[in-house]
């Protein structure tokens, strides 16, 4: 048996392939849009990609179901509930697929989505004890998923946090310990709160230290799945109907285009929106004006898809020789519109000048100073369970997720300081405050770690 895990740091995302040497057959279980290493692997191995399993429709990226069945001709697996408007298998509960003597067992384990389903392995047909199980958004080491990101196509959360009570304590749990677990999905996720930066674990050690899956009443693991979520990217909901529908096929490789400072400047006239992949530091020395700063070294995709609009047109500045890495991530979430990127950004912003603009930042030692003489709102930016842990008192709070929506709540005419936890999310967020014409706006380096070092923070 081959089982083998892609782990992409960047949307925190596992997927898996799944072989018969014997027989050559494979599965490939949640698959990213960029599908060359899969195929890759496959044909170095000597294998056939045969099916295609999809454990839910997800919303934090576009799968590559349909770029891999038309490179290979796989079928497209989903759960007994998933409707799409493109050819699927549907796999019930407790259906066995054969590779050869690799056996998959399908398990309904609604409650992050209606369709979600976990699939268990066996390396050999007849063996009582299954060698691993894929649990997809269902259960993740140290947390299970969240109930409300299927709230987009109508579903009620509650009623999903119920379903998934049972799905974690009558049909996961009750798997024997030494079972290997593996999740779709780790830390920094959004699909989750408390995801744990290991890639693999187990039933027995789950059952040891996973706080949700111990022993408690149903109400009382509804309430707790309920609260404390981190806020939900606009482009989720975008995502999971993408998910579902015939779209556009991703290219095996994604090239962006260099263009020359008249298009640029002919772009920024026209609207177009400019992603900033460098670091804060380097936004900070100059930027083109309207930019949003997501810089490449952090959770870019999931964070550009906070900031971005459905059909935008996006330029990219990136450092030299990461231009096509920023492209790439891009069309990962389905933003496929990037019109090609400004070589050079520093030489380039020289013939750019009237367009070029910076941006102010200061250390978490000067903020009480510089918001008491100012009179500045100061924004916390950071998730609900980070502020839950403390906060700044006086502060005002939106997470970055909420904030291209939530700009009216803030008022006008006040200068604002931006805070998140170490100086990264409160770059991207002071850049969507200037775009929007905000001009008074300051972020502060080191962020709430750095500040509450130095103070005795409130706690919620």
């Amino acid at each position: 048996m081959i089982l083998k895990q892609y782990y992409l740091g960047c949307l925190s995302h596992g997927s898996y392939l799944i072989a018969d040497e014997s027989t050559g057959q494979a599965v490939v279980v949640d698959p990213r849009r960029d599908i060359k290493e899969y195929l890759d692997d496959a044909a170095a191995s000597g294998l056939r990609i045969v099916g295609v399993i999809n454990t839910h429709f997800h919303a934090d990226f576009v799968a590559g179901h349909l770029e891999l069945a038309s490179a290979t001709g796989a079928w497209i697996g989903y759960g007994a509930a998933a409707e799409t408007d493109y050819e699927i298998r549907h796999l019930a509960h407790g259906e066995r697929i054969s590779l050869g003597d690799v056996e998959l067992e399908i398990l309904e384990t609604p409650g992050h989505t209606w369709e979600s389903i976990s699939v268990l392995v066996r390396e050999h047909a007849g063996d009582e004890l299954p060698h691993a199980v894929l649990t997809g958004d269902a259960l993740f080491i140290g947390d299970v998923g969240r109930p409300d990101l299927a709230a987009s196509v109508g579903a009620s959360p509650i009623e999903l946090a119920h379903a998934l009570y049972h799905s974690i304590h009558d049909t996961l749990m009750v798997l024997p310990d030494s079972v290997r677990l593996l999740p779709a999905h780790g830390a920094g996720s959004a699909c989750g709160k408390n995801l744990s930066e290991e890639l693999e674990s187990t039933i027995g050690a789950q059952r040891f230290m996973n706080p949700s899956v111990a022993p408690m009443d149903e109400d009382a693991f509804v309430a707790m799945i309920t609260s404390g979520q981190p806020a939900i990217p606009q482009y989720f909901a975008t995502d999971a109907l993408l998910n579902r529908r015939a779209h556009a096929l991703m290219g095996r490789t994604t090239i962006a285009s260099p263009l020359t400072v008249d298009a640029v400047r002919d772009l920024i006239t026209a609207g177009v929106k400019i992603v900033d992949a460098r670091t804060p530091d380097q936004f900070a020395s100059g930027h083109l004006v309207g930019s949003f700063n997501v810089g490449i070294d952090g959770r870019f995709a999931e964070t550009a898809g906070m900031v971005l609009a459905e059909g935008d047109d996006v330029l990219i500045v990136a450092n030299p020789g990461s231009e096509d890495e920023v492209a790439l991530r891009l069309g990962r979430i389905g933003y496929d519109r990037a019109v090609g990127f400004l070589p050079e950004p520093e030489r380039a912003f020289e013939q750019l000048s009237s367009l070029v603009r910076t941006a102010n930042r200061i250390d978490a030692s000067e903020l009480d100073e510089v918001a008491e003489r100012t009179g500045a709102i100061v924004l916390d930016v950071r998730n609900p369970g980070e502020r839950e842990a403390g906060f700044i008192p006086g502060s005002e709070f939106i997470p970055l997720a909420e904030l291209p929506q939530r700009l009216g709540e803030l008022p006008s005419g006040r200068p604002i300081i931006v805070h998140c936890a170490s100086g990264w999310r409160s770059s991207v967020a002071a850049s969507v405050l200037r775009a929007a014409r905000r001009d008074e706006v300051t972020d502060v380096v080191g962020g709430y770690n750095e500040w509450a070092a130095l103070h005795v923070p409130v706690s919620a």
